[in-house]
């Protein structure tokens, strides 16, 4: 791959796919560097819209910047990608994966946007990219951070981590995303990086329903703080280092999304709040709270490792039927009394 990567592929075309293509595109404008970059899409509207400038249904009348066009055919979006960056609903990536996989050049790189465990297998999507495309850890990283997709189209300034295997390789990729409000750091802890946006949106539901109940600060702030001492657990039992959950992709990511109503995890758990069902959620809401399908892997992961998550275990209680959303504030304050930091 030539030192600098001029041809990005990004798989997705929703509110964060179409936002990071714009923050690839203005990065290259930033640096004076010819970029071209292709968003696949199922939709033929939302990629029409993207091919004139606009993803009106996901980002609102915010222009894309020149350098962006957008395509249905993933043969198309691929042909020449030195970088290609996957923005799909994590718990689709493998079907998908296994139909683009032929169409990845052989010396692409791969980055992950996606903030999920995959149902059945407790993969990370790194850990699925490697196993469904044969692709090596060290040419795989991912993205992470406090990325509210509307408040980075709007360019309001933020930070995030680029993480992989390959330190270098997260330099290079870092490197491109640079935007004038877009400060990309990096790191080789892919699994703290991936376990902290995971385990953040299990929290923010939470966070969300105590938000619909019209529970106070306290209560969110609490829910916050246990929340990132057991998502820290989970990622120090496979393998992270604890310094990248206190981080932009630990904490950062979590403040971000449990405190946001931008967030679509804090959305959908207000609404559960509120007493709607999981099943009218998709009544009230135009894209997928990841959360509500990674929660139970979360636990079934954590169940494997032996690593406990009262939270985590609270939230899928809630989202099988087992529990009531009128249950949860007994339930988290019924644990034996014991030292914080255990």
């Amino acid at each position: 791959m030539a030192e600098d990567i001029t041809d990005v592929a990004v798989f997705g075309a929703g509110s964060w796919g179409t936002t990071f293509a714009k923050v690839l595109a203005d990065a290259a404008a930033a640096h004076g560097v010819q970029r071209s970059i292709r968003v696949w899409g199922r939709n033929p509207e939302t990629i029409a819209d993207i091919n004139r400038r606009r993803n009106g249904r996901y980002l609102g009348d915010i222009e894309l910047p020149e350098g962006i066009s957008a395509t249905t055919d993933p043969s198309v979006a691929l042909k020449g990608a030195q970088l290609v960056v996957f923005a799909v609903p994590a718990q689709s990536l493998r079907a998908q994966l296994e139909q683009w996989r032929p169409l990845i050049p052989s010396d692409a790189v791969v980055m992950s946007l996606m903030k999920g465990l995959e149902v059945g297998t407790d993969l990370r999507m790194t850990q699925v990219i490697a196993e469904v495309a044969g692709i090596a850890p060290g040419r795989i990283a991912v993205l992470s951070g406090p990325n509210l997709a509307m408040e980075i189209a709007r360019r309001e300034p933020t930070a995030s981590v680029v993480a992989c295997a390959d330190e270098e390789l997260a330099r290079r990729i870092a490197r491109v995303c640079t935007a004038p409000y877009f400060r990309p750091y990096t790191s080789n802890d892919v699994v703290g990086a991936e376990i902290g946006g995971i385990v953040k949106n299990v929290i923010a539901l939470c966070v969300g329903i105590c938000e619909g109940k019209g529970m106070g600060d306290n209560t969110k702030a609490s829910v916050m703080t246990r929340g990132l001492a057991e998502t820290t657990r989970l990622a120090v039992a496979l393998g992270a280092d604890p310094h990248t959950l206190a981080g932009l992709a630990g904490l950062g990511d979590l403040v971000a999304t449990c405190a946001s109503r931008l967030s679509r995890n804090h959305t959908a758990g207000t609404l559960l709040g509120q007493g709607f069902s999981v099943d009218e959620l998709g009544n009230h809401m135009t894209q997928v709270a990841e959360g509500i399908k990674s929660a139970p892997a979360v636990r079934e992961l954590a169940r494997r490792v032996g690593v406990e998550m009262p939270i985590t275990e609270a939230v899928v209680g809630v989202l099988a039927g087992r529990v009531d959303v009128d249950q949860l504030e007994s339930l988290l304050l019924a644990r034996e009394l014991k030292s914080e930091g255990e």
